[in-house]
């Protein structure tokens, strides 16, 4: 679902920091994910323009007003990516106040962190119809110690991520619906979360649905290669002579089978009179009837 990381980054949004430790973490989270350094302070880089409105006003918490600089379209896909710039006395401000949050966040600051930080360099992805991939959230940092640092925080909360490494950055990551429910509960994103159940128990029905199909088809075999198994013993019967020596009965079921070879035995049951269990029983004795003969 395209969609869906939005999804989430709706309901974190709906969740601001309250108080100015709170602020202070999301900052850090932000700066961590999406910024780089310049030669007189640092930019913010987003493509999310709520996520952009959301760091410019925890700076001014702050008192520092950032600028949104510039809007660059990005071709692939197709939006626009937004230039936050920081500079000065305000961008030291900022940056001094992020370096004292690291390594000493706790329970709602802990909060406030991993929300922005999924702001700022978050994405979830769903599985779906023809897809080869499946759940999987991550989010993706420009130094190891802050992925390793946010897997830490998960595991606060008794959520445990992974780190890998993509080219030049760090993608800390979970996979699994139930692991994915987990942290979206934790975060609060209610609406996602209930989107996320909503897409799993679509996709449980499709895959029971593929069970069945594909019982019934691997039952439709075994009963055709049971069905073809039989028709060539009764040939064999029919031409060595041994039909006829045998009760009506099975000679009755015999010539059935092999004017109907195609018929399931519920089918051939229905077309001499008889429950599937006797047409069974009648069966099993010509075949070993074949057995013994050709042998």
């Amino acid at each position: 679902m395209k969609n869906f990381t939005n999804e989430i980054k709706r309901d974190l949004l709906a969740r601001p920091p309250v108080s100015r430790e709170g602020a202070a973490a999301a900052l850090a989270a932000l700066l961590s994910t999406g910024a780089s350094r310049t030669r007189d302070g640092f930019e913010v880089v987003s493509e999310n323009e709520r996520v952009a409105a959301y760091f410019v006003r925890l700076a001014e918490r702050f008192g520092v007003q950032p600028e949104i600089r510039e809007a660059v379209r990005d071709p692939k896909r197709m939006r626009d990516k937004l230039t936050i710039s920081c500079t000065g006395e305000g961008a030291e401000r900022i940056l001094g106040m992020a370096r004292s949050v690291h390594g000493n966040l706790a329970g709602e600051q802990a909060l406030c962190y991993l929300r922005a930080a999924f702001l700022g360099g978050g994405s979830c992805t769903l599985p779906h119809d023809g897809a080869s991939t499946g759940y999987h959230l991550e989010c993706v940092f420009f130094d190891g110690a802050r992925a390793e640092e946010f897997c830490e925080l998960l595991a606060s909360f008794e959520l445990y991520g992974k780190v890998v490494m993509r080219g030049e950055t760090y993608v800390a990551y979970v996979k699994s619906r139930e692991a994915i429910s987990d942290v979206l509960s934790v975060l609060g994103a209610e609406n996602a979360l209930k989107k996320l159940d909503a897409v799993s128990a679509a996709r449980e029905q499709s895959n029971q649905e593929n069970r069945i199909q594909n019982c019934m088809a691997g039952n439709a075999d075994k009963a055709a290669t049971a069905s073809a198994r039989q028709t060539l013993a009764l040939h064999y019967l029919q031409a060595c002579g041994a039909l006829q020596a045998q009760p009506e009965q099975l000679r009755e079921t015999a010539m059935a089978r092999l004017a109907h070879p195609t018929l399931s035995l519920s089918e051939l049951a229905a077309l001499l009179g008889v429950s599937k269990g006797g047409l069974n029983h009648r069966m099993r004795k010509l075949m070993q009837l074949y057995g013994e003969i050709h042998q």
